[in-house]
């Protein structure tokens, strides 16, 4: 009995440095037993053990400092691999990461509707299987989401069982689902330009505007882990239908689909402009044209993201107001038309918002972009890596043999 306990808790240490070594990229052995809070030699001997089993490498010498130089460890990056899928409304991308987060294999895009959809389950889970067999799967979608239990209350009926449990079954690895807003504010906070901000407030400018909380160092959720549905504050008085279903909301003035739709019936009404359309293409081609022809100068989709960027500065000035942050970050699909939104969304915090607040809020603009669902889908899996795989380490060895027997 004695000896199983040395050894579950052997697991625990090994698993809670591989996940520290993650968010970190390099750390001594001192550090560590700092960080850990585990005696040096405990966590000496845990290193040795990663190392022969495959999952951790000497990276080399810290700079010196003055005294002896210590030898800094950091993750092998082959030795596990995460399949990360970042859904919106139109459309999914599933991506395998390395423990670095680098790419090791091409992104697949689909077209995924998941609004009015009972296929688009199942048509998930296809596309995983079809994509790899995986060590961990994190999901982002869109949606009310409850991630302890595994269900979204927006998409993806599932009969009532829960996600993460059905599509584990189907896939046959571990999976984990959050809000996609939720994980770009990770994905920002743990790798991007927001990186150690405690109280950073990061928009999803996508076919919605979503938005991650990030309070006192930690991802805020609310009492019933729904927190953060900015594109549903009611601004606009007798304003446009809102798909759920009240009139006025952000969503439905100023997201990426209402652009969209603004640029086709401009087109048609005659507006010059590079943009060209046909009744064919669907509104995730139009939208990127418009940021694609924004950034080219073309003057009518200038305008389009300027009267969007407004009224999303408007909804911020109330952002600013209630929470106090320290940064507001523009991130997701739309941050590539960031610097074009920057204008007149200070425009609009200048008008709406006391000075003394919002001269203390830094508006940034994510380097992540596109990018940050996929790398926060692959923080959500490693943040659950030291409670889920407690009584073992999962090593090289052990995923190989994983992958021969399943194909």
């Amino acid at each position: 009995m004695e000896l199983k306990t040395r050894i579950v808790k052997s697991a625990e240490l090994k698993n809670s440095i591989i996940k520290r070594l993650y968010f970190d990229k390099a750390l001594s052995c001192a550090d560590l037993s700092e960080v850990l809070e585990k005696s040096v030699p405990s966590v000496s001997k845990a290193i040795s053990e990663l190392i022969e089993e495959g999952f951790v490498m000497e990276q080399g010498y810290a700079p010196s400092s003055g005294g002896r130089r210590p030898l800094m460890y950091c993750l092998q990056p082959s030795a596990m691999y995460i399949v990360t899928v970042a859904m919106d409304q139109l459309s999914t991308r599933i991506q395998m990461l390395d423990l670095h987060n680098n790419p090791i294999a091409e992104t697949v895009m689909t077209e995924l509707k998941l609004f009015n959809n009972p296929k688009a389950l199942p048509l998930l889970i296809e596309y995983i299987n079809d994509y790899i067999d995986a060590s961990g799967i994190g999901i982002g979608m869109p949606g009310f989401i409850d991630s302890a239990k595994g269900f979204n209350y927006t998409y993806l009926d599932s009969a009532g069982q829960s996600l993460t449990e059905l599509i584990a079954e189907k896939t046959g690895a571990p999976v984990y689902i959050a809000n996609d807003s939720s994980l770009i504010a990770i994905a920002e906070q743990k790798f991007g330009i927001a990186k150690n901000h405690r109280d950073v407030m990061v928009i999803n400018l996508g076919w919605g505007i979503g938005l991650g909380m990030i309070v006192n160092g930690e991802l805020y959720r609310g009492n019933s882990g729904f927190a953060g549905e900015f594109s549903h504050i009611p601004l606009f008085d007798d304003g446009a239908l809102c798909t759920c279903g009240k009139r006025g909301c952000l969503e439905a003035e100023a997201s990426m689909l209402v652009v969209a739709e603004k640029a086709i019936q401009g087109i048609k009404d005659g507006h010059i402009s590079s943009l060209k359309h046909t009744d064919k293409d669907p509104y995730k081609v139009v939208g990127n044209a418009i940021m694609e022809a924004a950034n080219n100068g073309d003057q009518f989709a200038i305008e389009l993201l300027s009267d969007a960027g407004y009224k999303i500065g408007k909804a911020l000035a109330i952002l600013i107001h209630i929470m106090n942050p320290e940064s507001i970050v523009l991130s997701g699909r739309g941050a590539i038309v960031g610097k074009l939104l920057l204008a007149p969304i200070q425009q609009a915090l200048t008008k709406y918002c006391i000075p003394r607040l919002v001269s203390s809020t830094e508006l940034l603009i994510s380097a992540l972009g596109f990018n940050a669902e996929l790398i926060g889908t692959a923080v959500l899996v490693m943040e659950n890596f030291d409670k889920d795989n407690k009584n073992q380490s999962i090593t090289t060895k052990q995923l190989s043999m994983e992958k021969t027997s399943k194909n």
